[in-house]
């Protein structure tokens, strides 16, 4: 902004939580509208993240998701974006430096959408993302611009002429039907997306599906993670065929809303599934493995699930670390019925830490 290249305000505030305030007042007023966060100061913004979903506020976020306090940690896992993941909000997952660029332009195109007008926040592991020196092809200015559009006003504060309320009391008489109008845009907002994916694809040649594969067409036995983990489990798979196991990976782009047909299908002829949380699930199976589960369960499949806890803090995840687990799958796979942990903890110091063990 010093230098003239962005025309438009930055606002320097004292904490999170008055930035995404901040951003509530600047959209509300008319403004197109985009912050960034991470961590404790996601967990700040928690409050607002409500206010600004409830408005229909079409507010971009990057987030570089990393841990929760306490113990304090500064790695990356997915404590803040499982902290909001209820908040009404769109989530975007990047797995690489370029997904991260990539998901943020078309997250403006999404948000901003007469059919969605909902904030979106594009996600990416920190440092194993955020920090990782990786080439990206960035858009020229005039062809980004472009491909967002001009910015279109809905309601803004300051048409005095058409006076507007932000922040309206309802109470019992209208919140139920405000959020299951809020919640129908978020179930509706797939097509959206796959509209500004297609769209993007035909600009640069890089597409983008709300259930990303890998190795999927004839896999018995599959994981399924977000972030960083699923390039490396991608690998992982690649090895695991050389030893016969028929492994796949499976990482849901969008995990606001969460793809639940979508990755019904893509499982239905699978027989073992495992989910790697990174992210403690403090007394419950993990958010991914029960949101996978769920959709088996939804339409009928049957594959044996089993959730892994993984990378926490910034903990290394391998590529021998997923291999551990398309061999856990191969074993349930064959026994036709879950003969391994339902809940393990990957690369875990001292001794293994498992629970809902068979036979206890």
């Amino acid at each position: 902004l010093a230098d003239g290249y962005v025309d438009g305000e930055f606002v320097m505030v004292e904490s999170e939580h008055s930035a995404m305030s901040a951003c509530v007042g600047a959209s509300a007023a008319g403004g197109r509208v985009a912050t960034a966060t991470s961590s404790q100061g996601y967990a700040l913004m928690i409050e607002v993240l409500y206010q600004a979903s409830g408005m229909r506020l079409p507010i971009v976020m990057t987030v570089a998701n990393r841990a929760l306090a306490a113990p304090l940690n500064i790695h990356g896992d997915h404590g803040d974006l499982y902290l909001g993941r209820d908040a009404g909000w769109i989530h975007l997952m990047a797995n690489n430096p370029q997904e991260a660029y990539d998901m943020t332009l078309c997250a403006f195109k999404v948000a901003e959408d007469e059919a969605v007008r909902l904030p979106v926040s594009t996600n990416q592991d920190g440092f194993l993302v955020s920090h990782t020196a990786q080439i990206v092809y960035p858009l020229d200015d005039e062809t980004a611009y472009k491909f967002i559009g001009d910015y279109k006003q809905r309601n803004p504060m300051l048409d005095f002429e058409h006076p507007t309320t932000y922040g309206a009391q309802t109470e019992e008489e209208w919140h139920f039907e405000h959020k299951a109008r809020q919640h129908r845009a978020l179930m509706d907002s797939p097509k959206v997306i796959e509209k500004v994916f297609a769209e993007f694809k035909e600009l640069t040649g890089r597409e983008y599906k709300l259930v990303e594969t890998h190795n999927m067409e004839d896999a018995e036995v599959a994981i399924v993670a977000m972030g960083s983990n699923y390039e490396t489990a991608k690998i992982a798979a690649d090895e695991a065929r050389k030893a016969g196991i028929k492994a796949g990976v499976v990482c849901p782009r969008s995990f606001r809303p969460f793809p639940i047909k979508e990755m019904a299908d893509t499982l239905k002829n699978v027989k073992a599934v495992a989910a790697l949380d990174r992210n403690c699930p403090m007394g419950a199976l993990g958010a991914l493995h029960n949101e996978v589960a769920g959709a088996l369960n939804a339409f009928g499949k049957n594959a044996i699930m089993t959730g892994y806890i993984y990378g926490l803090g910034g903990r290394d995840t391998t590529i021998e670390h997923n291999l551990e687990v398309f061999k856990d799958l191969a074993m349930n796979a064959e026994a036709g019925k879950r003969v391994t942990p339902l809940q393990k903890f990957i690369n875990l110091r001292g001794p293994e830490l498992s629970f809902f063990k068979v036979g206890e």
